[in-house]
């Protein structure tokens, strides 16, 4: 079922692979070493990350040695240097970050370490989820224990790099997800996303050049580092290469993250890795990276899982989380489950989203109970057209929008017999049904 190169999980697999001793072990802090020990230049650890063709993970799939090349010269600019590590992962269906500081938090450390001196950095912040309380408990033993061991803080295994790491415990807000937002709720105030631009490498936490990458992304580049850009090449597709984790949840006989290469089409991730539908039930919709890519249709499924054929299938690949829909699932109510979630975690800073969220909770919230019109069904995509794309501060807004045009796209067939016929099936029949035929 394999038949690929696995590296993204292979240290989580040990017993006690947390522990400082098995880390190193397993190879762990080789790539910081081989760094220092070699004349290798911070340039030089751009140019192989950009070789790479490593693009983020976090949902926007930016390239990472680009984006650590935006950072100002420091022999030029003298200011104080951060990389912001996301690790809040509150998007919808997605949970593998989890896995990787849970399981493995000193490859973790090594990521952040080696684009500390890429950067030249003066200190990493890692951005935690506040539920996520064994992970953040176990980064924050790791990082104890590599400053124990001369490999955190100053000179760095006796060279002249130094840096220190700092730990953050988010609240459970959705947007301290978004890169600004954190960098708001790191420096101690509401975490409300700020206009770009300026942009983080040039005004980032505060006041200082800044990089925020995700803990997936940070967590390729020892092996990248160690093992050589034609390696990662190798694996994934061109545009996208390399694994990626793939967390599949749902209505799945397997849930769970599995490591996939990039390119592997979804129904081969579904029937080989998390053992297909359950129940022996029809695929009806899928989610491919998280919520806020939105809801295809079952013919979709044999889409390549990378960037730019999810984006032919007028989707996203986001985080890589895919959620599975059976036939009896209601995407009327899967979206108003989402618009509800949406809603709750707007910040309220832009009016789209702030009134936006809000009426595409009250709109599908009426067409599920058997109270909707027509005319809702257009208003749904009028209201979605307003918030989106680009017309707000961050990309929640887009992030509501995104899947309420998908369900007018490819499910616009169940709006309307939720209109025509009272509502969610469990509900019909128990209270009168407005029909109207205007804007269908």
């Amino acid at each position: 079922m394999s038949g690929f190169e696995t590296y993204l999980l292979e240290r989580t697999q040990a017993k006690d692979s947390h522990l400082l001793k098995v880390a190193r072990g397993l190879g762990t802090y080789g790539a910081l070493k081989k760094i220092l020990d070699t004349p290798l230049t911070p340039k030089d650890v751009i140019e192989e990350l950009k070789e790479s063709g490593l693009r983020g993970r976090g949902g926007a799939g930016f390239p990472t040695g680009l984006k650590w090349s935006f950072m100002p010269d420091a022999d030029k600019d003298t200011r104080k240097r951060y990389l912001a590590l996301n690790a809040d992962e509150s998007e919808p269906g997605t949970c593998k970050d989890r896995v990787l500081m849970r399981e493995d938090p000193h490859t973790v450390i090594e990521g952040c370490l080696i684009a500390a001196f890429a950067m030249r950095l003066d200190a990493v912040y890692i951005y935690v989820r506040g539920e996520y309380r064994v992970p953040y408990e176990r980064l924050a033993v790791a990082i104890e224990e590599a400053r124990t061991a001369g490999l955190v803080g100053p000179r760095i295994l006796g060279s002249d790099f130094s840096c220190e790491i700092h730990m953050h415990k988010g609240a459970g807000a959705y947007i301290c997800g978004e890169e600004t937002g954190l960098m708001e709720s790191l420096e101690g105030k509401r975490g409300h996303p700020r206009p770009k631009p300026p942009f983080p490498a040039g005004f980032g936490l505060w006041g200082q050049p800044t990089t925020v990458n995700n803990v997936e992304t940070i967590y390729n580049a020892p092996f990248i580092l160690e093992r050589g850009a034609q390696w990662f090449r190798s694996m994934g597709t061109k545009k996208s290469p390399g694994n990626f984790l793939c967390g599949i949840s749902g209505h799945v006989e397997k849930p769970g993250v599995y490591e996939i290469p990039l390119g592997m089409p979804a129904r081969q991730i579904l029937d080989e890795f998390a053992g297909g539908v359950w129940k022996k039930r029809a695929l009806k919709a899928w989610i491919p990276g998280g919520s806020s890519t939105g809801f295809l249709k079952p013919d979709a499924i044999d889409t390549s899982m990378d960037h730019d054929s999810l984006k032919e299938a007028q989707s996203m690949f986001g985080t890589g989380a895919m959620i599975i829909l059976d036939e009896t699932a209601s995407v009327v109510r899967s979206a108003l489950t989402l618009m509800n979630f949406y809603e709750h975690e707007s910040c309220g800073q832009c009016s789209q989203c702030r009134e936006g969220t809000q009426w595409l909770a009250q709109i599908f919230q009426r067409i599920h109970d058997g109270q909707g019109r027509m005319e809702d069904i257009q208003l749904l995509e009028d209201l979605a057209n307003g918030m989106a794309p680009g017309k707000t501060i961050c990309a929640l807004s887009d992030a509501a929008a995104i899947p309420t045009h998908s369900v007018i796209r490819n499910f616009k067939d169940e709006l309307v017999e939720y209109v025509r016929e009272g509502g969610h099936p469990d509900l019909r029949g128990k209270q009168p049904a407005v029909h109207q035929e205007v804007g269908v």
